[in-house]
């Protein structure tokens, strides 16, 4: 068990520093999901993206990872409204079939679910 935690711990860093990168790489995808009531769009877009390398990196450091994962669920609470402006205006991502940014909903439970398993400090 401990060895599949470990492996866990690993995909959830580094699918987060992922994800966060591509917020540089791609801000104009990240613009269109922010829903438009938000003030400073071009900043929260690269603000989330580096929180989310941040903290996608300091879940991976023992010392760390209880900080980094409350810092993730946090961070997936805080970007929940940009999923939901997607599923609800599927005509501006037509790249996406509108069932999939549903699906997208209930998945950042399970990313909040995976991050909350690293709250508790190791033994």
């Amino acid at each position: 068990m401990r060895t599949l935690k470990t492996a866990m711990r690993w995909a959830l860093g580094l699918l987060f520093v992922a994800a966060g990168a591509i917020h540089f790489r791609r801000p104009e995808f990240y613009l269109r999901m922010m829903p438009p009531q938000l003030p400073w769009p071009v900043e929260l877009v690269y603000l989330s993206g580096a929180f989310e390398i941040v903290l996608g990196a300091l879940v991976l450091v023992p010392r760390y990872s209880s900080l980094a994962a409350w810092g993730l669920i946090a961070l997936l609470i805080a970007v929940f409204p940009a999923n939901v402006h997607m599923a609800l205006h599927p005509a501006d991502f037509p790249e996406f079939d509108p069932a999939m940014l549903w699906a997208r909903l209930p998945i950042q439970g399970v990313l909040v679910a995976w991050a909350y398993w690293y709250t508790r400090p190791r033994r």
